[in-house]
């Protein structure tokens, strides 16, 4: 399935889109979530409002048993303490040996010492298989020594300028790297994708770019192909934020309707809306 994407055009991932939706809402996958304290509420209610069963496990005494259950392990540093960083090395290590696809949220990584080697480390020790940031975390993971342009856990640094960092570093490392942004980038260092879909809005609540990685964990709990699930999960999420700001008064409105449009988004607005586009490759 690996090669499937070069086949797909827009019309065709709209579809897969849908199709992939309806299996996360036949099996109800668990996502073992390691998160941060801002953003456990409203992931869980993402996790829901999509099909999947959501979890926040973080003691390591029920690291293995819960870890063992899940269809996908969502590990995320925000509110990062060591603690909490050996129970995302103890989950990810069970999570590869029971080939259960890893993905990491760096949030912050380049902001301080602590959150780059500490994300630098779970990259070494755990078998990650996406890692999905906004450009300036992105950035922390290949520019060691550089000034990293980051305000807190927002970006200043646009997604056109680590595109080809991101891409050579997915080929480094193996894994799926989403840089998401005004246009979302995705690419496994072999092929690319654009990812249209989203609103601004967006940017004024706490925690859609925590979600957006959630929505990818659940895809990616049943769709073996990393980057078709990222990418597909990322055009649902992003197409039902603009939904949402279609119909909302400010951001307290639009994060409760943005559980309604995950919930309710139809598949004749996916197929319309959704913006999905394979990146040429370069000559």
């Amino acid at each position: 399935m690996k090669n499937e994407m070069i086949l797909l055009n827009e019309q065709e991932f709209s579809k897969k889109t849908i199709e992939i939706l309806h299996e996360v809402r036949k099996r109800h996958p668990l996502i073992h979530h390691i998160t941060n304290f801002v953003v456990m509420n409203s992931t869980a209610n993402v996790t829901l409002a999509i099909g999947a069963s959501p979890v926040m496990a973080h003691a390591h005494e029920e690291m293995e048993a819960m870890t063992a259950f899940a269809g996908a392990l969502n590990l995320n540093i925000g509110t990062l303490t060591p603690y909490w960083l050996d129970a995302m090395l103890m989950a990810g290590k069970i999570a590869g040996e029971r080939g259960i696809q890893i993905i990491l949220d760096p949030v912050g990584s380049g902001a301080t010492t602590f959150r780059t080697e500490a994300v630098r480390k779970i990259i070494t020790e755990v078998p990650v298989t996406i890692i999905r940031g906004n450009a300036s975390e992105i950035m922390s993971l290949f520019t060691p020594g550089e000034e990293i342009k980051i305000r807190g856990v927002d970006s200043l640094v646009t997604v056109d300028a680590v595109r080809d960092g991101a891409h050579r570093l997915a080929g480094i490392l193996k894994k799926v790297i989403a840089v998401t942004g005004e246009v979302d980038f995705v690419t496994n260092g072999e092929q690319a994708l654009e990812v249209h879909n989203g609103h601004p809005m967006f940017g004024l609540v706490t925690g859609t770019g925590c979600a957006a990685t959630t929505a990818i964990s659940c895809f990616c709990a049943v769709e073996p192909d990393s980057l078709v699930a990222t990418a597909a999960a990322l055009g649902y999420y992003g197409l039902a934020g603009e939904e949402a700001a279609r119909i909302s008064n400010g951001p307290g409105s639009f994060q409760t309707a943005l559980y309604d449009a995950l919930y309710n988004l139809s598949e004749e607005t996916m197929l319309q809306k959704l913006k999905i586009k394979p990146v040429p490759k370069k000559a």
